[in-house]
């Protein structure tokens, strides 16, 4: 046996370990060779299928062959130079929400392609910081639930129609934000020049509002949409200052059937609380009516008339007509000042009191012979003590009947699993008399052949699933308006 010195099996221990060490990196500068190979190999197939796809049909619709070198030289050109991710998301965003310096790129994209090979545009444009504003877009692009909502939003009408008029600065508009079919944000607000509409999903200057038609879907700095439209007169009543409770729509509306308001009747109201009840009386009677609006306390009449001038002002913008100042206020108690109904006749009155019973002494006369008083009570004790009253005071009034107005909300949606798709509606197989593995291979045909194309895309030829192909759920809004008050119908009768 040979024995080798110390010095020796230290020499052969490095020079063992130099092996190794030179083995190991030549596999480190092997396995960097092919990430870099099908990096620049990937990069060139996306490039290319990019840019195919949007010069497709200048290759197809191209008159002889040499536009079509030309283009297939340009088409090369093209796919030496990666996309970036501001020019493939510039393509997929609506003409109105990008940047000047997007429109210029896109022009130039448009004349041809010596213009698009320019880097500095891309360079520019990053440093301007318009990119983090596009990325987020591009986010809100992939997450949204309802892609009809873009292509509302990015469809303007080149004109109006027959008497729409587009949105002014001193309107009164409502804005919205819906989510997965609820309303996450909603606010009411005045359109004025150089103002923004804030809100948790970003905000929107009020001069790119003004000039659009309404109901339109405008972008948050954010990216997200909201619906700008203007505010009707139950947005109004419900999202205008009060001091004290309105009267809902819902109740007023069975108020105006009870006492059967037309145009040019004559109406009293006392108790103006927050002015709910007076526009909508004033829109009721129009310019051949009028109404007759008494309030005790001071306070409450101010804002009943701030609110009243409030949406006669916005409504003249709107129409370019006035709203009809038909309603006279007065700041007074009917207990006490018989004397202010003095030649008035009314056709209804309406009361929003506390104590109603006390003033029907002063009003019923001045009420027309068959005539309804409709009072608002929120507690069925305030019910009672008017009938009793009523009672007591031997008044001509019959009580016809006592009702409240529930509202009942339902969501009606169609049924959306949990990765977005549509569910299916499946059709049962009724054939008993084959066996299981037929009946198995006739349903898979059928979902192949018949839902196939939707059941996995989503669409059908048309941009969207089958009529009757998708079943829909429906259930019971979570929040739901219960009771709010008592509605009492009083008919004056003639003893």
């Amino acid at each position: 046996m040979v024995q080798i010195p110390f010095s020796g099996l230290m020499f052969m221990h490095r020079l063992v370990r130099i092996c190794t060490s030179s083995q190991r990196h030549v596999r480190q500068r092997d396995i960097l060779v092919k990430l870099r190979k099908s990096r620049c190999e990937r990069r060139t197939f996306s490039t290319g299928s990019v840019k195919f796809n949007e010069n497709e049909n200048e290759d197809l619709h191209s008159s002889g062959p040499s536009s079509q070198l030309t283009s297939r030289q340009a088409l090369l050109a093209r796919r030496r130079r990666p996309l970036s991710p501001l020019e493939r998301v510039s393509d997929l965003l609506p003409q109105d929400a990008l940047s000047p310096e997007v429109m210029q790129l896109r022009e130039q994209q448009q004349e041809g392609p010596a213009a698009v090979d320019t880097p500095t545009a891309h360079y520019t444009l990053e440093q301007s910081g318009h990119s983090e504003t596009t990325a987020v877009e591009e986010i809100t692009l992939k997450d949204s639930e309802t892609p009809e909502m873009w292509t509302s939003s990015s469809s303007s009408s080149s004109a109006t129609l027959p008497g729409e008029n587009l949105l002014v600065f001193g309107e009164l508009l409502i804005a919205e934000y819906r989510r997965k079919r609820d309303v996450e944000f909603r606010k009411m607000f005045t359109l004025q020049k150089g103002s923004r509409l804030h809100s948790s999903w970003g905000f929107i200057p009020h001069d790119n509002m003004a000039g659009h038609p309404a109901g339109k879907f405008l972008r948050t700095n954010l990216g997200v949409p909201i619906l700008v439209r203007r505010a009707s007169l139950e947005d109004y009543v419900l999202y205008m200052k009060r001091g004290p409770a309105i009267a809902y729509p819902k109740d007023a509306a069975a108020m105006l059937m009870m006492m059967d308001v037309t145009e040019g009747d004559c109406v009293l109201e006392s108790g103006s609380g927050s002015g709910a009840m007076s526009l909508i009386l004033s829109r009721a009677v129009g310019s051949k009516g009028s109404v007759l609006s008494v309030e005790v306390r001071e306070d409450h009449l101010k804002r009943t008339m701030l609110n009243y001038n409030r949406w006669r002002t916005s409504w003249s913008l709107r129409r370019g007509e006035e709203w009809p100042d038909n309603v006279q206020f007065h700041n007074a108690d009917l207990c006490t000042s018989s004397s202010l109904l003095t030649g008035w006749g009314f056709n209804s009155i309406a009361l929003d009191m506390i104590n109603p019973h006390l003033v029907l002494p002063t009003v019923i006369p001045h009420l027309h012979p068959g005539a309804v008083c409709a009072v608002y009570l929120a507690n069925i004790t305030q019910v009672t003590e008017l009938l009793d009253g009523v009672r007591c005071l031997a008044l001509p009034l019959l009580c016809e009947k006592i009702i409240e107005v529930p509202v009942r909300h339902w969501l009606v949606a169609p049924a959306v699993q949990k990765d977005g798709q549509y569910c299916v509606r499946k059709v049962p197989i009724l054939d008993e008399d084959h066996s299981e593995e037929e009946k198995e291979e006739k349903e898979a045909a059928y979902e192949t052949n018949k839902v196939g194309v939707y059941a996995s895309e989503g669409l059908s030829a048309h941009g969207h699933p089958p009529f009757g192909s998708i079943p829909y759920i429906a259930r019971p809004h979570p929040e739901q308006m219960s009771h709010s008050a008592f509605l009492v119908k009083l008919r004056k009768y003639v003893q």
